[in-house]
């Protein structure tokens, strides 16, 4: 064991975070709702809100400063807010030779600490991180386009649940097998034979995160905290147009290794330009054993196609399907819906955005509705909810990069199809600068080829489609048939027929994809907790991994063997 892992504070750490590395195993075990991080605002303090934007703003226009990180003395930033700021930061930037070349050094001490001692200086960075919530909400809204108090939850508690569920997890698999064990065989007249055997978890090698640009940190901790729990050093390489919240991170994560007695140099900073090419160049480093990526579909084949070194985990694009089949609580799914659609510009992976109509029809409460019916009352439900431009700005965000106002603006002119709802511009009362769209609804056929070309390709952002379909039936095996070619990291359906809910469980099982069954009040098909849900299942083209089970962290290392006649 490294004379690192002696340091004072390392036991002291170990004390700290033990009672919490339990009950986050235990949670884990359960199922049940738990976090330690609370996710309201003001349980950080009253003047915690104007401390965050305080400290943010004392970022700005500034050099980010990473003492004793590599550099070349050439600092990258260029980051501008959706909400109309440029934050005007220049971070460190260093070649990858010096990145690996200082994670390498790192290595040794941190992969002998052992899996308790790791989970200990985990905890404590999530616990500084999660004390710094405000900072982190406006670093999170402010690189996004995320409201505020989305930016505070998803960015903040709800992203270090995800962290620390991985570490939980990590140190599970890691102990696992005992550290040492005695074995007796027996032989007869002959003395047994005996021997001692001892058990060693061993990091993979070097860790490489691509974060990605509408999650940084909700997408980005689970594979930060899983490498880094299984000692394996991390390069974090931040979406250009996303740095600053894991470059918080990773100042955190460098400030608590250092005072633990370990190399700061453990978890490091990749950050480029917009258009910069370094994740490729490293991707396929022979030193790179580990690979965390959340984006296109695109580049996360290209990772599993070329990394071939690697242990590559992505989250790529999908589509997301609802079967809308019956309902005894029409105005609940109507609701619902119009919320899942509408959060944070329907920017997220798991946002609804084929809703599959029977032609002929739906039963509900309110008595039978058509399809057109149906579109027009969702529809209506949409429009109340962002009637008023504060409460839209509230729900909807910003959009996050040009691309996803492409998309706006080619609904909004009839590609897609019969527009259902139009979107519209929202003016922010707080900023001005904002680009902010309310969702597009498009009526689309099931039966018609133009239609289907549309709606079984991912459309990223505030625009969904109202599919209508034969009947129900029809629409399962058209959910069942999207998860398979196309991916989906979430599915949901309505209906009041065990019957029919037999039907797409089976499809859901079948096609591999999380199914989420008559929601209509304060859950939605697009959000998921920690320590309870699973994110995503790697049984699907979308993802070839969860946040979090067993499998995400369990080939974060091997387990080595040595043995002896006692």
């Amino acid at each position: 064991m490294s004379a690192a892992v002696t340091h004072p504070l390392v036991a002291e750490l170990v004390e700290r975070h033990r009672a919490t590395l339990a009950a986050a195993v235990d949670a884990a075990a359960k199922r049940d709702y738990w976090s330690p991080y609370p996710e309201f605002p003001k349980a950080y303090g009253e003047s915690a809100a104007a401390d965050g934007r305080a400290a943010f703003e004392a970022l700005l226009n500034l050099p980010f400063e990473l003492p004793g990180h590599p550099s070349d003395g050439d600092p990258v930033g260029g980051e501008v807010s959706p909400y109309g700021l440029e934050l005007g930061i220049g971070y460190p930037h260093a070649g990858p030779d010096a990145l690996i070349a200082a994670l390498s050094a790192a290595r040794p001490a941190w992969a002998a600490a052992g899996p308790l001692t790791r989970a200990a200086v985990c905890l404590e960075i999530l616990a500084r991180i999660n004390a710094r919530s405000h900072e982190f909400a406006n670093a999170v809204m402010h690189t996004t386009g995320q409201a505020y108090a989305m930016a505070f939850q998803a960015g903040g508690p709800h992203a270090q649940d995800r962290g620390l569920e991985a570490v939980a997890y990590a140190y599970a698999e890691q102990t696992r097998l005992p550290e040492s064990a005695g074995w007796t065989k027996p032989q007869g007249k002959r003395d047994p034979l005996v021997m001692t055997k001892e058990f060693t978890a061993v990091p993979r090698g070097l860790a490489l995160l691509i974060g990605c640009n509408t999650f940084p940190t909700w997408n980005g901790f689970p594979g930060l905290f899983a490498s880094l729990a299984t000692g394996n050093p991390v390069l974090v390489k931040p979406h250009p147009r996303a740095v600053l919240p894991l470059a918080l991170t990773v100042r955190i994560a460098r400030e608590v290794l250092a005072e633990a007695g370990f190399a700061a140099d453990v978890v490091c900073l990749a950050a480029e330009h917009e258009g910069g090419t370094v994740a490729r160049t490293l991707a396929v480093r022979p030193e790179i054993r580990l690979i965390d990526y959340t984006g296109s579909t695109a580049f996360g084949d290209w990772l599993e196609q070329h990394a071939e070194q690697a242990e590559v985990y992505t989250e790529k694009a999908g589509v997301n399907s609802v079967v809308v089949d019956s309902t005894g609580d029409y105005k609940g799914m109507l609701n619902n819906l119009a919320f899942s659609l509408s959060l944070y510009s329907g920017q997220m992976c798991t946002t609804p955005q084929n809703l599959l109509i029977p032609r002929t029809g739906i039963d509900t409460d309110q008595g039978a509705k058509s399809y057109d019916e149906v579109v027009r009352d969702l529809a209506a439900a949409i429009e109340g909810l962002l009637s008023d431009d504060a409460r839209a700005a509230a729900v909807l965000g910003a959009v996050v990069n040009p691309g996803v106002l492409r998309r706006s603006a080619a609904a909004a002119g009839g590609e897609y199809g019969e527009l259902a709802l139009a979107p519209r511009a929202v003016e922010h009362p707080e900023f001005p600068g904002a680009t902010v769209r309310t969702p597009a609804l498009v009526k689309l056929d099931a039966d018609k080829p133009d239609d289907r070309a549309v709606f079984r390709g991912e459309c990223f952002g505030p625009v969904s489609f109202a599919v209508a379909v034969e009947n129900t039936a029809a629409a399962v095996e058209l959910l069942r048939d999207t998860v398979r070619t196309q991916g989906a990291m979430t599915a949901a359906a309505y209906t009041t027929s065990a019957e029919v809910e037999a039907a797409l469980v089976e499809a859901a099982l079948d096609a591999g994809v999380s199914l989420s069954l008559n929601l209509t009040g304060g859950v939605y098909a697009n959000q998921t907790a920690a320590f309870s849900d699973l994110h995503g299942t790697g049984a699907n083209p979308a993802a070839n991994s969860a946040y979090c089970d067993g499998a995400f962290v369990a080939n974060r290392f091997r387990t080595v063997e040595i043995r002896r006649h006692s």
